[in-house]
């Protein structure tokens, strides 16, 4: 329990710190505050849009800020470093703050969500996401949404390509919280993908397109190995012949046409009834024959007496 108890008293005075950092340095353009414990001391990187108000005329108003925040809040030996915000448009809680104090000003909540979101857009980034929420058109409290491109709500690429701000705006109906998220424009979501060119290839991946003294050899192996495929590029032209079959299923139209003779084939037996009457004539001949032979023997027998 008392490992824990100083992990959550750390992370108060860290929130602590910030919501202190950012009361001060607010006309500077508070942009983020990171904490990090050296063996030097406490190194504090404090991101704002005006980095020259927060150093001061020969660093006077930086040495007092260290000097209060060692003393408030007890870090020991504090550092704090001053770096500019690159782009004041895509950094969450400068928006934030940004878009609470047009709302102070009278702006209409709806114009203010639009232009703050076109402005971020225009800027470069892959998603922006702001809600107002409290009293905005009456005495219920509502909420509105303003929001474009990706977004992401939760997992990983949240936690890695989301950043959030958040501000408050005191308006006579009461306290209007403003929050912002944006996605980098450098993010990378899992279902990207790139293809990369040959020179980028060389540049990322130098081994793999090393083109090293290439031997003739390999050249001629190289050469000869679509010599050996073009056969395999042949037999699906043998295959091709699948479309002969249809011819050869053409005389199956002609067998029907062999069928018709075998109807001819009767008439052809029909001359068997004329045999008979060719072979009557071949018995009559025997029959003359046969008296031929007897007249001899009348003459023999005459000439017997």
């Amino acid at each position: 329990m008392a490992s824990e108890r100083k992990f959550i008293a750390e992370n108060i005075r860290r929130v602590l710190l910030k919501e202190y950092l950012m009361k001060e340095v607010s006309r500077a353009g508070f942009g983020g505050l990171d904490v990090q414990r050296t063996p030097m001391g406490t190194s504090i990187i404090l991101t704002t849009e005006r980095p020259g108000l927060v150093i001061g005329k020969k660093g006077q108003t930086i040495k007092n800020l260290t000097i209060a925040v060692e003393d408030k809040f007890g870090f020991e030996n504090p550092k704090i470093e001053v770096l500019e915000v690159a782009d004041p448009n895509l950094n969450a809680q400068i928006m934030a703050e940004k878009l609470a104090f047009s709302l102070e000003r009278g702006w209409h909540f709806r114009r203010a969500g639009h232009s703050t979101v076109r402005r971020i857009m225009d800027s470069g980034a892959k998603g922006c996401h702001i809600m107002l929420a409290g009293k905005l058109t009456g005495q219920r409290h509502r909420r509105e949404k303003f929001k474009e491109g990706y977004i992401k709500f939760c997992g990983e690429p949240k936690l890695q390509f989301m950043e959030r701000g958040y501000a408050t705006a005191k308006l006579k109906m009461g306290i209007i919280g403003v929050t912002v998220d944006i996605m980098d424009t450098n993010s990378r979501l899992p279902d990207e993908i790139k293809v990369l060119t040959k020179t980028e290839v060389s540049q990322i991946y130098p081994e793999l397109l090393d083109e090293t003294p290439a031997p003739i050899v390999d050249k001629n192996l190289l050469e000869e190995k679509p010599a050996e495929e073009e056969p395999k590029v042949e037999e699906p032209k043998v295959e091709k012949p699948k479309a002969t079959k249809a011819k050869a299923e053409k005389p199956k139209a002609d067998e029907p046409k062999e069928e018709k003779p075998k109807a001819a084939k009767p008439k052809v037996e029909k001359p068997k009834a004329d045999e008979p009457k060719e072979a009557k004539p071949k018995a009559t001949k025997a029959k003359a024959e046969k008296p031929k032979a007897d007249e001899p023997k009348a003459e023999d027998k005459k000439e017997e007496i």
